[in-house]
């Protein structure tokens, strides 16, 4: 079985733009159906879609390539755990076309530098979000973000995910958000529905007492 090369590639918010990171990738030999990817999601959020697509489709002899490691990870432990597993598995990781080598002293030294940049760079954006927000609070500017999607493209959205004939992908692609954006609007109709027969029980009650 020939060696495969898998690509990863992230972005923060929906804003962002995944473009330059598919470019690179596809550059170092990727076929564009083997990048995955996650799209409104920090590297500190382990619960990654794209990402545990991309580690499944590791196969023994492949390799899993990042155009830096902070798409990869946001923190050392994460970083470590990744490359662990990936090295267990025998899948090698490229960080922008370098083979990371947890056998050779000298890679491993940088990689340890890089996941630490990568948790710096990640604290010290936080920090400034945070700062920036009191700033914006106490100057009474700080206001809730304007939703993606109307209630009414919410609602269209539930039923073409209930009618199964649509990916997360498709359906994201058909209303121009990111996949993040379709799962928390799934995520809040399952909650609506679930608290539904509770609200429904209540009132019943009220009728016949």
């Amino acid at each position: 079985m020939s060696e495969l090369l898998v690509g990863y590639a992230r972005v923060s918010t929906d804003e962002q733009d995944l473009t330059a990171q598919r470019d690179a990738l596809q550059a170092l030999g990727i076929e564009a159906s083997r990048i995955y990817v996650d799209h409104g999601l920090t590297g500190s959020n382990t619960n990654r879609p794209g990402l545990r697509e991309a580690l499944a489709a590791c196969r023994e002899g492949d390799t899993l390539i990042v155009t830096k490691l902070d798409r990869l990870a946001r923190s050392v432990r994460d970083a470590h755990q990744i490359a662990d597993d990936l090295a267990a598995r025998g899948v090698k990781l490229s960080i922008g076309g370098s083979v990371h080598d947890p056998a050779d002293p000298i890679g491993k030294l940088l990689f340890n530098v890089l996941a630490m940049v990568a948790e710096f760079e990640g604290d010290l954006i936080r920090a400034r979000t945070r700062e920036g927000m009191r700033v914006a609070k106490a100057k009474g500017r700080l206001r809730g973000k304007k939703p993606k999607l109307s209630p009414r493209q919410e609602a269209h959205l539930v039923q073409l995910h209930a009618n199964g004939e649509h990916t997360m992908s498709e359906i994201a692609e058909l209303f121009s958000v990111g996949r993040s954006t379709v799962y928390r609007a799934l995520e809040r109709s399952r909650q609506k529905q679930e608290s539904r027969p509770a609200a429904d029980h209540n009132r019943q009650d009220k009728t016949t007492s």
